[in-house]
């Protein structure tokens, strides 16, 4: 039996399962954009909105009614898709979607150097599995090219100890998408600082210092405060209720981690953590520590006062998953022998467990159609503002949105600047608006995502659904309705 076997196993072993693997996965990714095509979330339409203002010209308006952050590498990207007009949104998209394949790649290779490559499989196995994630890139969110970014610095770190400058590049253009890069830039070059030259350190510390000064003075330049990007952070934050006390930031890690990786995996990934530790001491230095500064990062962002939002534990949420995968695939760091068998099974059992949870729990049907109004959302969007009634009634004034969720949208759609379009909620503002046209929700399920604010939801908020008085109705579809007033 063990004779007859063994040509096959070596064969299913010599198999190239990591290209196979990521072939049908960008297979995966170019049918499902093609099936079920996406638009830029609210944060990335904004990018491309600042990008349109820069290459015209102009300053880009950061401070519009409730608009994001900046991010100064968000705003490169932002200014290239701008060239292409309105295929820029969906152009963006697949650019995010790209970076999702290198962060898979990128977990794989992290996974194969401080492990195995079995490790490295499993760990891109479970990302594709975590569908915040593929669907994050699906929305163009900067999150993707940052965790890619990082990741890739991690792994060539993990494939030779104090790497140094190419580590410290990576950290540093992920630094100008997000500024949770800036510690880890400043704790690498801490662990660099040892073994480099003087002349090496002054250089190195340049370039961990190049992207906090970049992005200060970007803020500068456009607005006139270096720390502005920190304070509109904040305050923001704190409009939209999104801060808590230092006393909540623990639990809100726990649901954070817990609703990123799922319960199962989080439990796994502890696990594996204390595994990789006495098993393989020696490789688990990187893994490890993007887990530990992850989660010290998201402790100072709490205590900053910026939104705690589960995005600023995506880099410990990565390492979590890795170490999970080594709970699962671990046993190939060890010889032949009964307590490899005993792993072997052990993982195999763990593994149904999982995917029996996950088939009671995930509602793969609410997810797909999630994906589907999305794209139909924005297409019929599109279609209606650029009916030439709309277009018309429009050019008397000005445009009106039941709250700032469709503002950028409907700027970039209808390239209008940001004083042309205003939300209701932006009470001051919208008083002075007579005359243009006003954008409905024409359904509950848009009344719900884009209708409402769901962080000030109250009945002035539903009311704002309302057309103004003196608006009549000029265009409709399923999803929106267009009013219009123009004397």
């Amino acid at each position: 039996m063990t004779t007859a076997s063994s040509p096959i196993t070596k064969r299913v072993a010599a198999f190239p399962w990591p290209g196979a693997l990521f072939g049908l996965l960008i297979a995966l990714v170019v049918i499902g954009e093609l099936i079920f095509p996406t638009y830029t979330s609210y944060d990335a339409t904004y990018s491309l909105l600042w990008g349109r203002e820069i290459i015209h010209g102009q300053l880009p308006d950061f401070m519009a009614y409730r608009a994001p952050t900046e991010h100064p590498l968000g705003l490169l990207f932002g200014a290239f898709f701008a060239l292409f007009g309105l295929a820029g949104d969906r152009m963006l998209v697949i650019a995010t979607l790209i970076s999702f394949l290198v962060l898979v790649a990128g977990l794989y290779q992290l996974g194969r150097r401080s492990f195995t490559p079995l490790v490295g499989i499993v760990v891109g196995l479970i990302i594709c599995t975590r569908f915040d994630f593929p669907f994050l890139a699906a929305r163009g969110y900067v999150d993707i090219p940052y965790l890619a970014l990082v990741i890739w610095a991690a792994a060539l770190e993990a494939s030779k100890a104090r790497r140094g400058t190419v580590v410290l590049a990576l950290l540093a253009l992920a630094g100008l998408l997000r500024p949770e890069a800036w510690v880890l830039s400043g704790l690498y070059w801490l662990w660099l600082f040892p073994t480099l030259s003087w002349r090496a350190r002054f250089s190195t510390a340049a370039l961990v210092a190049s992207a906090p000064l970049i992005w200060a003075g970007v803020d500068f330049v456009v607005t006139g405060d270096p720390l502005f990007s920190q304070s509109h952070t904040s305050g923001l934050a704190e409009e939209l209720g999104r801060q808590q006390g230092i006393a909540q930031v623990p639990s809100a890690m726990v649901t954070f981690i817990s609703l990123l990786v799922k319960v199962p995996l989080a439990i796994a990934g502890l696990f594996g953590i204390v595994l990789a530790c006495i098993l393989v001491p020696t490789r688990v230095r990187v893994p490890l520590a993007l887990f530990i500064v992850g989660l010290g990062t998201f402790l100072l962002v709490g205590l900053g006062g910026f939104s705690v939002i589960n995005r600023y534990l995506l880099v410990p949420s990565m390492a979590l998953m890795l170490f999970a995968a080594f709970a699962v695939a671990g046993f190939s760091v060890l010889e032949s022998g009964r307590v490899r068998s005993l792993w072997i099974g052990a993982s195999g059992v763990g593994v149904v467990a999982v995917l029996i949870w996950s088939l009671l729990r995930v509602d793969l049907g609410g997810l797909i159609s999630e994906v589907r109004f999305r794209g139909d959302s924005e297409q019929a969007l599109t279609s209606l503002l650029n009916q030439p009634n709309v277009r018309r009634e429009a050019a008397c004034g000005s445009v009106l949105t039941s709250n700032h969720r469709l503002v950028p949208s409907v700027r970039w759609i209808m390239n209008l600047p940001a004083s042309r379009v205003v939300a209701r909620s932006d009470v001051a503002a919208a008083a002075k608006v007579s005359n243009g046209i006003v954008l409905l929700a024409g359904g509950r399920t848009v009344f719900l995502r884009v209708g409402i604010d769901a962080g000030n939801t109250n009945s002035a908020d539903a009311l704002r659904n309302l057309p103004p008085a003196g608006y009549r109705p000029i265009a409709a579809n399923e999803l929106y309705a267009v009013y219009g007033r123009c004397q």
